[in-house]
């Protein structure tokens, strides 16, 4: 088996073991499928890195729930720079396990982490990735949960961190209304 398929299976195994089950399978397992199916089809010449990182993407995330930290805004962002430092720390681990050196296990935690975006091509990359996962599978979702208002916030948010290639991939992609299209527009 490859470097690249060891890190894969680990982080699968490792994900099937959320006990939150969507679509029949653990939501974490189901989740680093999906952002490989989106990888693949945004990035097909994607390095082993950022094809981990995008699997790894929400490693064990339901370990650190949301509700351990505070409501708002600071809380979300504490939460979500935790999940980052401890996704990149577990994914090195299992490259470690699965052969990759120190330098592929620190650039997948500068990835995980997300430092560098918009600067750096591959984190905008996962990035982008993540954007068209959320908006393909979770948005739907989500938006029978918000108001109208809120729903438009974090569409334009979503877009906001996208480049600009993905902005104008995503309406061609996704049929949305004038207001949020207006969102990705470059």
């Amino acid at each position: 088996m490859s470097n690249l398929a060891q890190a894969l299976t680990a982080i699968d195994a490792a994900n099937a073991a959320d006990p939150n089950v969507e679509d029949g399978k653990p939501a974490a397992l189901l989740y680093g499928e999906r952002m490989t199916a989106e990888l693949d089809a945004l990035f097909p010449d994607a390095s082993e890195v950022l094809q981990i990182a995008a699997r790894g993407q929400h490693i064990e995330r339901w370990l650190l729930p949301r509700k351990d930290y505070p409501m708002g805004k600071a809380g979300y962002y504490a939460w979500r720079k935790e999940q980052g430092r401890r996704h990149g720390e577990r994914v090195a681990g299992i490259m470690a396990d699965a052969g990759y050196g120190e330098e592929a296990q620190a650039r997948a935690g500068v990835l995980l982490r997300k430092e560098g975006i918009k600067k750096d091509a591959e984190v905008q990359a996962l990035e982008d990735v993540i954007c068209f996962t959320f908006i393909r599978w979770y948005l739907g979702p989500f938006a029978e949960t918000r108001s109208a208002e809120d729903l438009e916030k974090i569409v334009v948010k979503t877009a906001r961190k996208m480049s600009e290639a993905a902005r104008t991939r995503a309406l061609g992609e996704f049929p949305m209304p004038d207001n949020l299209a207006a969102a990705f527009k470059v």
